[in-house]
């Protein structure tokens, strides 16, 4: 709760020096962008659905072999775009993590071949010899290649971890996205800037633990009610005052509203700091048995052989 100031010179004040500020500091509030990092590469895979458009205008201006091939070459350069979209987001969250698996499906290579054979048959001929498409189609593949990259081949920092645990993360930490997704697209129905700011805060602290879960899976038992019964209350909460506050602009919703996502942001971060701390602890009982079992083997601590 904010105090009206009481100095000697405010309106209605008295001469009573107001009280002097508390030393205590509170913690910034979370960064919204936290640990976001631009789309790689979104301006150019969106060119790459332009690109193909001309093939529609010269399409119905051929015959009828002309119309099926600029129509078969289309399909396959939008396909192409599609797949490279997809695999850079595929990267992007892949990027994003410390643990994670490669990517089930090599779109951007799949979207390579695909451009390769667009662009082929986009530039076929009948009377043209066939050397022509090849060559073309294979400076596609290379240029595509050298543009947008290869997929990510292989897993990162998954030595040592229980794929199965990991699996039940991975699951438990999509499901939880989307209901932080849902609940972005119902704050819009709100109309109002600032609590979409508000909500991205609170889902900028909520990630903080979804990568504390993935750092250790064993967390995960302790946390689950946080990804899946406090999000989804919060997820249907959001939807309810959108509707409310896109309605009549009701202001006691709107502290109502807020004052849940201060409870929520305050929850989670507590529950975030007790995972690392209890991280932490495990951490201090590892390097001191490891320092035991030196010692019994005759190789002491420096700060041992001192004391």
């Amino acid at each position: 709760m904010t105090n009206r100031f009481g100095g000697r010179f405010s309106p209605k004040g008295s001469a009573q020096a107001p009280s002097p500020p508390s030393s205590r500091k509170e913690a910034p509030p979370p960064n919204a962008f936290a640990g976001q990092r631009p789309h790689r590469a979104r301006g150019r895979t969106n060119m790459l659905f332009f690109a193909p458009t001309p093939l529609l205008f010269t399409a119905f201006t051929a015959g009828p072999v002309g119309l099926a091939v600029d129509l078969c070459a289309f399909g396959l350069l939008m396909l192409a775009a599609w797949l490279t979209r997809e695999g850079l987001t595929a990267q992007d969250a892949y990027d994003a993590r410390k643990v994670s698996r490669r990517p089930a499906i090599p779109r951007k290579l799949f979207g390579s071949g695909l451009m390769a054979a667009g662009l082929a048959l986009a530039s076929f001929a009948p009377d043209a010899s066939l050397l022509n498409p090849v060559i073309i189609g294979a400076l596609g593949f290379g240029l595509h290649l050298f543009s947008f990259g290869l997929d990510p081949m292989k897993d990162k920092g998954m030595e040592g971890i229980d794929t199965f645990q990991q699996d039940r993360v991975a699951k438990a930490v999509t499901e939880a996205e989307q209901y932080l997704s849902a609940m972005s697209d119902a704050i819009i129905r709100a109309g109002d800037r600032t609590l979409v700011d508000r909500v991205a805060r609170f889902q900028a602290t909520a990630r903080t633990m979804f990568r504390t879960i993935e750092d250790d899976p064993r967390d995960l038992t302790g946390a689950r009610k946080y990804l899946s019964v406090y999000l989804l209350g919060a997820r249907d909460a959001t939807s309810k005052f959108a509707d409310i506050y896109g309605r009549n602009g009701d202001a006691v919703a709107r502290s109502d509203f807020e004052q849940l996502l201060d409870d929520l942001e305050r929850t989670f971060t507590a529950r975030t700091e007790k995972m690392l701390e209890g991280d932490r602890s495990d951490l201090d009982i590892e390097i001191e048995v490891l320092r035991e079992r030196l010692e019994r083997e005759g190789v002491h601590h420096p700060k041992s052989a001192n004391q």
